[in-house]
Order: C-alpha cells, then structure tokens, then sequence
C-alpha cells in the first residue's frame, strides 16, 4: 500500500467519525489507568457501569488497598477475569504508593512495568491522561487495519502499531487511533461488518471477499 492510499482510507475513517474519543469514563490519569486495565477482554459499556460505582468508592490507591481483596472482587464481579484484575489493581496501587507518590507516571516505560498494564493499556493512558502522541492497537484496530490492508494478516500487534506509526503523522496518532476503534466498533464490526454500505469497500480485501460471498450465496430468481 502506497502513502496516497493509506492517506484515503484514514480521511475517509475520519470523516465518517470526526468527534470520536475514548469513551472509557474518567476523570483523571489513575482512575483511566484502572478502567483500560478493567476492558481487557470486556467492553467499555460494561466497564463503565462498573466505575460509575467503583470510582466513588475508591478514589485514591490507598482506597483501593484499605479493603479485602475479597471485596474488590465483588465490586468488579461483572468484569470479565475480575479475580486477577482486582489482584493487578491492588499491586498496582501499592507500586503507585510506594514509588510514584500515588501518583500515575507519565512516561511508557515505567507503565508498562505496573501489575496488569500493558503496551496498549500505556499507550492508552500516555496519549489521554498526558498527551502524548500514541497509538493503542486494541481488537477493533487490529482488525480494520489488516481488513483494510494497512498492516498484514499475520502481523503481531507490535507490527500493527509500528506501520500504522508509519503511515500517520505523529501528532495524529491519538486522534487516529480513536477513530480506527470507532470504525471497527460502529461500521466494520468483527462479525457482521457493513460492507454493503462502506465508502471503502473498493480498497477492502475482507469486504469484497464478503460481497462476492454474498452474491453467490443469493438464491436465482425466476
């Protein structure tokens, strides 16, 4: 794929989603680290419903250490693997605690080495708690990118993130992130995807194996 291609994809996702943003609800770096942490393999409407409580119970890492784990665990219980999560949250904030002042770092490398915090988690909080150019390659940007031919079908997702940093501009990296997760949330879903109506059906490989399946799968009218 050439820069003018990649180029007309990402303005036309931008297009289609030109307010989209990260719709884990926070209001500030500690309580979006714990939220991403809680959307591993869960979804952020889900997560969500959980903080609206969660966050008003627990507002500091000392909070979040001052109770049982055992009851952690049932305030995160909709949560998918809310056992290790709730585990990774309290280790979490006892590094919190006793290295940073209680405080979230800003810099990658020292979020990375938090209990439960991940390169996506990271990039996640770096690029919307302190504004520091980053894309998180989650499930849906994984997916449109290898859809859409901006990565290849058996890249890792380092590799997904490395040529998407590629082919956008740096200081469009967060903005672009967000909208590749609203495209794959809202228009190019994992399972029913809607091809049928998609400006970028054209450059598409999944979408036009999609269509042609579709038309052979038509039953012949007399």
């Amino acid at each position: 794929m050439n820069a003018g291609q990649a180029k007309h994809i990402l303005t036309t996702i931008a297009a289609m989603f030109p307010d989209a943003h990260c719709e884990l609800n926070h209001s500030n770096a500690f309580e979006l680290t714990i939220a991403v942490l809680l959307s591993a393999q869960c979804t952020d409407a889900t997560v969500n419903k959980v903080t609206a409580d969660l966050f008003r119970k627990y507002r500091t890492p000392q909070d979040y250490i001052s109770v049982p784990l055992e009851e952690l665990e049932q305030d995160i219980r909709r949560i998918g693997l809310f056992r290790s999560k709730a585990k990774h949250i309290q280790n979490l904030c006892r590094i919190l605690i006793e290295q940073y002042g209680g405080d979230v770092p800003s810099e990658h490398d020292k979020l990375v080495k938090l209990p439960g915090v991940g390169r996506k988690t990271a990039n996640v909080v770096v690029s919307n708690a302190f504004g520091v150019p980053a894309i998180a390659v989650d499930t849906h940007v994984e997916r449109v990118s290898k859809r859409l031919g901006l990565a290849n079908w058996k890249d890792s997702v380092l590799e997904v993130e490395q040529k998407l940093m590629k082919r956008v501009p740096r200081e469009e990296w967060t903005i672009t992130h967000h909208r590749l997760i609203f495209f794959g949330r809202y228009h190019c879903k994992a399972q029913n995807p809607n091809c049928q109506i998609c400006p970028l059906l054209d450059v598409c490989r999944e979408g036009k194996k999609r269509m042609k399946r579709s038309q052979v799968s038509k039953p012949i009218e007399e």
